[in-house]
């Protein structure tokens, strides 16, 4: 994964959407694209690309729509990334799940940029790996009720 991409983004955004409204009902795309400002279209390839691979579940017909198939504190951003948008490595080479060499590499283990990639990599991977959907929900929450920020909101006003 050299960047998020905008389906990632988008995926992400789509799950903290539902995470918040869980024990709600599902919510309809229709919904969730206007209030996360999603194109409707886009939308329904990502819901049910995370429908296939078991993130989402749907209802149809009445009061039917999109909800978690898990719980939000069970899915890592981690997860999320590699099954939209493949590999965190910036390098094939680098790589925990899509190991491939470099066609120009001369010395693969001796190789710098390589030693320096799988670093970051395996940075990457451990703050994606140990921060769930909750996780991130939770902080954002946090800091729309921050204090400090109230205050600060008060000053312009």
């Amino acid at each position: 994964m050299k960047t998020l991409s905008k389906k990632g983004k988008y995926a992400l955004r789509a799950l903290y959407h539902l995470a918040r409204e869980q024990g709600n009902g599902p919510v309809l795309i229709a919904t969730l694209a206007q209030r996360e400002s999603i194109p409707h279209k886009f939308l329904e390839l990502i819901l049910l690309h995370m429908k296939n691979n078991g993130l989402v579940e749907s209802k149809k017909g009445r009061n039917g729509g999109y909800a978690l198939a898990k719980e939000p504190s069970k899915i890592t951003i981690g997860s999320v990334i590699r099954m939209i948008d493949g590999p965190l490595a910036p390098l094939p080479c680098a790589s925990e799940t899509a190991y491939r060499k470099c066609e120009e590499c001369i010395d693969e283990k001796n190789c710098g940029t390589r030693i320096v990639m799988r670093r970051v990599r395996d940075a990457m991977a451990e703050i994606l790996d140990n921060t769930t959907v909750a996780d991130v929900c939770a902080e954002v929450d946090q800091r729309r009720k921050s204090p400090e920020e109230e205050e600060a909101l008060m000053f312009y006003i």
